[in-house]
């Protein structure tokens, strides 16, 4: 019998695209004869629908065609399952869609990458790949990791982090403080997104207060981190738990300007129509290849493996691994560094916990084809679920039916 594999995409988040693609690539690894796929599309109002259409790259060209050919659900676990029921209910007609029986979140970004879909998953019952709620609600958030890493002894850059608010009541406090503690330049993002969206380079302070009121139209808090200035970004990926962990062959990334700007990431450099990615999806229809609508990550000019020597590769493996484990992962995710090639030394810059592309590029050159990697990641996802209903989260008693009750006041 086949898996019903739930595959969660979309939703709202300024990365919504990007997981539409990364769907379409997932699903092009799934091996048919074991998986059924269940597709839950999360618009940008973060209404759920499911319909094949929704499986077709190509479909969403035309979202308000689209739309309508889907149907509007609500996913629930009746008590026998985990379910896919039409909402509004019909009067007459089927009401339940479909079941599913593990879940594949693909959701880059605030509104799901940050635990919000691992807390829905979870309260639902079901397995499902990825992190758990603690692990993604870390890993999205830069400032919080960037401090829990640091705690456990991973290298990371200097930085000062603060709330918009506390910025806008007294923004010379902290520009002063920047200045003194990290001086020029520095690398300005918003607390809690991905795809390099918000990030600007600051050379001067004018610069600074510019990228600071960038980064906050994106999030309420923001950080700054003292700039590498004679950079290599080497990228790795990791796949296991928190026991046992597997990293990729490491990449590096070229970059059109200091940063590795989104248009660099998802549309092959300033929305090169050259390239696979956004602008790819013209024609292109999912589950053909793994070139469907794109590559996102992969699309992107890199030398892989990585021109470093195999000490500072085993190196930069070994801490990816350690991230993994530190911040408590599962299933596979990107860790990306920053190495001073001046003095070699290396800093881990951030965990992407649901990366684009799913990093498939990453472990295709380690020997592992997408088809591999999805089902260990699925396989991951059942472990987890095995092991997590031996523990104990309730107790069958219930205290409100004992003999006298409880002790508390009165009800009113």
């Amino acid at each position: 019998m086949k898996i019903k594999l739930g595959i969660f995409f979309g939703g709202k988040s300024v990365e919504h695209e990007i997981a539409v693609i990364t769907m379409s690539q997932a699903i092009s690894a799934l091996n048919p004869d074991k998986y059924e796929l269940v597709p839950i599309y999360i618009s940008k109002e973060g209404v759920m629908y499911t319909g094949d259409d929704l499986l077709d790259l190509y479909q969403y060209r035309d979202m308000e065609v689209l739309l309508k050919r889907s149907y509007k659900v609500a996913v629930v676990n009746d008590g026998t399952g985990v379910k896919v029921i039409r909402c509004p209910a019909p009067l007459v007609g089927k009401k339940v869609l479909n079941t599913i029986d593990v879940a594949i979140p693909i959701m880059h970004g605030t509104n799901g990458e940050d635990g919000t879909m691992a807390g829905f998953l979870n309260m639902l019952g079901i397995p499902y790949a990825g992190p758990d709620i603690l692990a993604s609600s870390i890993g999205m958030d830069k400032i919080l990791m960037k401090k829990v890493l640091k705690e456990s002894g991973l290298p990371v850059v200097d930085y000062v982090s603060f709330y918009s608010m506390e910025y806008i009541k007294d923004d010379d406090k902290y520009l002063n403080q920047i200045t003194e503690k990290l001086g020029f330049p520095v690398i300005v993002k918003p607390g809690n997104l991905g795809s390099s969206v918000g990030i600007k380079k600051a050379n001067d302070r004018q610069q600074l207060e510019e990228a600071i009121e960038f980064a906050m139209e994106f999030a309420d808090r923001v950080i700054v981190e003292k700039a590498v200035v004679d950079l290599k970004e080497i990228n790795c990926s990791v796949i296991g738990n928190i026991t046992e962990t597997q990293a990729s062959v490491c990449e590096e990334p070229f970059f059109s300007d200091e940063i590795l700007s989104y248009a660099d990431k998802y549309m092959g450099g300033n929305g090169s129509k050259g390239k696979a990615g956004i602008k790819g999806i013209s024609g292109a229809k999912a589950g053909n290849s793994k070139l469907s609508g794109g590559k996102g990550m992969a699309v992107s000019d890199k030398k892989l493996p990585a021109d470093i020597p195999d000490e500072k590769r085993d190196e930069i493996q070994k801490l990816a691994q350690e991230t993994f484990k530190v911040l408590g992962c599962s299933g596979v995710a990107r860790i990306d560094f920053l190495m001073d090639t001046q003095t070699e030394k290396v800093y881990v810059n951030e965990i992407n916990t649901i990366p684009g592309a799913l990093s498939y590029y990453l472990w295709e050159a380690s020997g592992k084809t997408f088809e591999e990697e999805m089902d260990q990641v699925i396989e991951i996802a059942l472990k987890r679920h095995r092991e997590r209903e031996k523990l104990t989260f309730s107790y069958d008693q219930n205290i409100l039916a004992m003999q006298g009750g409880p002790k508390t006041g009165k009800m009113k």
